[in-house]
């Protein structure tokens, strides 16, 4: 079958191309060589973008134990690991295939997200003039 997943209109999509609740069910994501159709393109990248974020609330949860264990606040950044993250991403993707530049990229600004989250968790943590000390 090939339908995307979903019962709402699109301009660019064909009212054939959007499955009901039932033929869900029984849709298979195909992989990106064996997709014929853009549908099946964004039903695949959707899927993938669905267990990107599942991966990332469990990277966030990592986040949270850490901003509980660090004893102060200034060792929420740590330059160290931050480039030792992004060299293995970098690493890994050129493994892989990819852009190594663009993965080191990417995950600049997601360790650096993480960063922030979990300055807020620490704060949120210990209210108090803990958070002072760096």
């Amino acid at each position: 079958m090939s339908c995307l997943i979903g019962v709402g209109k699109s301009p660019s999509l064909d009212m054939n191309d959007v499955c009901s609740k039932e033929e869900a069910m029984t849709f298979t994501i195909l992989s990106g060589p064996d997709c014929t159709t853009m549908s099946e393109v964004r039903a695949g990248v959707d899927q993938v973008d669905r267990e990107l974020v599942a991966l990332l609330a469990r990277r966030f949860a990592y986040m949270d134990a850490a901003a509980r264990i660090k004893p102060v606040r200034g060792a929420v950044r740590d330059e160290g690991r931050k480039a030792q993250v992004i060299a293995q991403a970098r690493a890994a993707a050129e493994s892989a295939g990819l852009p190594g530049d663009v993965i080191a990229n990417l995950w600049e600004q997601l360790v650096e997200a993480s960063i922030a989250y979990e300055l807020q968790a620490f704060d949120a943590r210990t209210p108090n003039m803990d958070n002072m000390n760096t």
